[in-house]
């Protein structure tokens, strides 16, 4: 069965850094977009960044532009989310998601919550000083 499975988060300092992984199974790898979302207390879900599996090519959330590096290993069946200059509004759960129902395919930013159906269990990233 698929699952994704996150790990690296933690408790930081305003403008530490972080490296997030998802490590993958039950699906080919290579042929999907992965993508990483975050939920803060009291808020929805929301798109953080997404990579493609064939060309690698990114997508960031304004919020996370010039802060965070999207990058995988196909060899791995792993995605990381390299988190830079942190601040205390990016405290969340961060969740890496495969958006693996029909008529997506390799493509970014994955589409809504409403319809990925594939995630992982979210690991906790705290800023706090």
């Amino acid at each position: 069965q698929v699952q994704l499975v996150e790990s690296g988060g933690g408790l930081v300092q305003p403008g530490d850094s972080l490296r997030l992984s998802c490590v993958a199974s039950g699906f080919v790898f290579g042929d999907y977009a992965i993508g990483w979302f975050r939920q803060a207390p009291g808020k929805e879900r929301e798109r953080v960044s997404c990579i493609t599996g064939s060309d690698q090519g990114t997508y960031y959330a304004d919020s996370v532009k010039g802060r965070f590096t999207i990058s995988r290993d196909n060899a791995k069946n792993t995605v990381y989310l390299r988190m830079s200059s942190l601040m205390p509004e990016d405290t969340a759960i961060y969740y890496c998601a495969a958006d693996l129902l029909p008529g997506w395919g390799d493509r970014c930013p994955l589409r809504s919550t409403s319809i990925v159906r594939s995630w992982g269990q979210g690991t906790q990233v705290t800023v706090a000083s």
